[in-house]
């Protein structure tokens, strides 16, 4: 549904140069909800509004649901007609509402059926049925002002869906709102998601929108993206950033003193069934080995449980080829953390 293919943008100011994409690939399919994620200055907002046209990409192309919106810009600095027919099937989501003070929440979505010359009566139809969609039937006369910011946010939803879109883009949609309020917000996507059939990607920062409401996810850095795939394949992959930053995992091998001691730390990912099975347990009666859980975390992804857990094993990650390998069997993935070898030193009396 999305694809960019050697996506770049360098902006220019006072004869200096700044490259906020550079060879951006990217490819959402249709149907699912999609997260960018990555620090400030990755280049999020500018993949974003780049899919949208909103900044013309200095190199590249952009194609939506068949259409290379690249090539309807042209060389002018507005918009042609047949860009601007192509966006109106883009819905797009903003982190600060930009809601209009000076209408009603039913004059806001209104407002992009306005500019597309829907008439009045058609327009009110749609924007009523739009605020029942999002939960907001009952404030249709309210003006922003009296809103709270998760309300605002279901009126930019309502909006951004007025011209029937196939396509959602959510820039930092939810940075702006308390836990609570965000986890209704993040609700609505995935209904309007599987309701509507939308094709949503969202820009954020926060890895518990990806947990909560994506199917697949990419990393930015530098302008660039440095990991992509579905969600589950990201976590079930060996050495996964994304993995690692959806499920960080504290702990390290404590200093148990004594003779040399040379012990193994490997991060385990539960996925599918093996989440309910007491595989850690069984590996520990099975071969004799004493495993000390360092960290764990659990989550739903996607509707499913999927857990990963740091233990720490005794001796050389090749003397551990057995339980690694017994893990692995029962479909657990597992990586090594880091080997540590630890020895008492012995201190000489100087004299």
């Amino acid at each position: 549904m999305i694809t960019t293919t050697g996506l770049t943008k360098v902006y220019r100011s006072r004869g200096r140069e700044v490259t906020a994409l550079d060879g951006v690939d990217l490819h959402v399919r249709e149907g699912e909800v999609f997260g960018v994620v990555g620090r400030s200055g990755a280049g999020k907002s500018s993949l974003i509004r780049c899919v949208n046209l909103l900044e013309r990409p200095t190199s590249g192309s952009v194609v939506v649901d068949g259409r290379d919106l690249t090539a309807l810009a042209g060389r002018g600095p507005r918009a042609g007609a047949e860009l601007r027919r192509a966006r109106s099937r883009i819905g797009m989501v903003f982190q600060h509402f930009n809601l209009l003070s000076s209408r009603t929440v039913q004059g806001n979505v209104e407002l992009p059926l306005e500019i597309l010359g829907v008439p009045g009566r058609e327009r009110a139809r749609k924007a009523r049925e739009l605020l029942g969609l999002v939960g907001l039937a009952d404030h249709a006369r309210s003006w922003p002002a009296r809103l709270s910011g998760g309300q605002k946010q279901r009126v930019g939803i309502a909006r951004a869906l007025a011209g029937d879109p196939k396509v959602l883009l959510s820039d930092e949609a939810t940075s702006a709102l308390d836990p609570e309020t965000t986890r209704s917000v993040l609700d609505l996507l995935r209904d309007l998601n599987r309701q509507l059939g939308l094709t949503v990607l969202l820009i954020t920062h926060e890895m518990d929108v990806v947990k909560t409401v994506c199917d697949s996810a990419a990393l930015m850095r530098d302008g660039k993206v440095v990991e992509s795939g579905t969600v589950s394949d990201l976590l079930a992959t060996p050495g996964s950033e994304l993995a690692r930053e959806l499920f960080p995992l504290g702990g390290r091998s404590r200093d148990r003193g004594g003779a040399d001691e040379e012990r193994t730390v490997v991060d385990v990912t539960f996925h599918g069934e093996s989440t309910t099975r007491p595989l850690i347990s069984r590996l520990s009666r099975t071969y004799g080995v004493d495993v000390s859980i360092l960290g764990a975390a659990m989550d739903t992804i996607g509707g499913r449980q999927v857990g990963r857990m740091r233990i720490e094993l005794p001796g050389r990650f090749e003397d551990n080829a057995v339980p690694i390998g017994f893990l692995r069997e029962h479909g657990l993935t597992v990586e090594a953390a880091e080997t540590v070898a630890e020895a008492t030193e012995t201190v000489k009396d100087p004299r």
